[in-house]
């Protein structure tokens, strides 16, 4: 059976209640999804929490997969709009504390940490500029660990049309992230 029957087969197990056929499904998909989701998180709980909210929008979701595109797909943009609407954490600003006041450790920011945290922003919004296929060819690729060719069987498209296609994502991504450090020198 091929990859696409399997899917087709999963799916319609999960779509009449079995439980059994939807932890396959989380148990196959989880590594692509913690993997997209930890390139632009580093909070290991917080990945988990949306990882979870991925999953939950994939069981409501079921009964309205059609099948276009492989299931990896459309877990993979499922992937794209939870963490297109995540948002860093609010700053606290030091100037509103009252003199003396202790400051909380999780108020402040170890160098390393604040780059690594300034570094995932700026890629965070370089990619919300590309096109949605730009940002999940990427996404598939550098953070769900897909191939070229696993990405091709599952856009259906031309081993040699994403290798052009990832590579121009690429290079729009560079012009985008270079174009930012000349403005923010």
């Amino acid at each position: 059976m091929d990859e696409r029957a399997a899917d087709h087969l999963l799916v319609e197990r999960c779509r009449s209640g079995s439980e059994a056929a939807f932890r396959e499904l989380v148990d196959q998909y989880k590594n692509m999804v913690f993997g997209m989701i930890s390139r632009s998180l580093s909070d290991r709980s917080r990945v988990e929490d949306l990882a979870q909210d991925v999953f939950l929008r994939v069981h409501r979701g079921l009964g309205h997969f059609r099948g276009d595109a492989r299931l990896s797909t459309w877990i993979g943009r499922i992937v794209l709009n939870v963490c297109a609407g995540e948002r860093l954490p609010r700053e606290t600003s030091l100037d509103g504390m009252s003199p003396g006041a202790p400051v909380l450790p999780a108020m402040i920011a170890v160098d390393r940490s604040f780059g690594d945290l300034e570094l995932r922003d700026r890629i965070r919004k370089a990619l919300r500029q590309l096109s949605e296929h730009a940002q999940l060819l990427i996404s598939m690729h550098y953070f769900g660990g897909r191939g070229y060719e696993d990405i091709a069987r599952d856009l259906q498209l031309p081993l040699g049309t994403v290798k052009t296609q990832l590579h121009r994502a690429k290079r729009d991504l560079r012009v985008i992230l270079e174009g930012d450090a000349r403005v923010s020198r």
